[in-house]
């Protein structure tokens, strides 16, 4: 499944097949780990601020168990981050999310996720 655009750096498109590849897929993150600086920087509604990749790895399996499909509204890429817009397809129903990355050395260096965390928990997130 094709989330982002082919503009978008290789780092985010790969990421967003881990994210849309099931559970099945994910494992134990090993693919999403390749993509994540070690000492990630992670914000977001539910989590609060998490540095390291492994929590963060943990904490996103919930997401690509619970996630049936991920629908682009927008993306914007710089030459050292990317925004993306998007709807998240969850049991109960949909969830606007916006995620900001800052990228070097071809890995993902902070991730900022917003989103209403109520909605969230309410359609099958948490």
């Amino acid at each position: 499944m094709v989330v982002v655009g082919d503009d978008a750096p290789s780092v985010i498109q790969a990421y967003y097949r881990v994210l849309t590849g099931g559970i099945e897929d994910y494992g134990d993150g090993e693919g999403l780990a390749a993509l994540l600086a070690d000492d990630l920087h992670f914000e977001g509604p539910i989590a609060g601020q998490v540095t390291g990749s492994a929590p963060f790895r943990q904490g996103v399996k919930g997401f690509i168990a619970n996630v049936s499909k991920i629908e682009l509204l927008q993306e914007v890429n710089g030459p050292d981050g990317t925004a993306v817009l998007y709807d998240a397809h969850m049991p109960k129903g949909v969830v606007r999310l916006t995620e900001f990355f800052t990228l070097a050395d071809g890995k993902i260096q902070r991730l900022r996720i917003h989103y209403d965390p109520a909605d969230y928990v309410a359609k099958g997130g948490g």
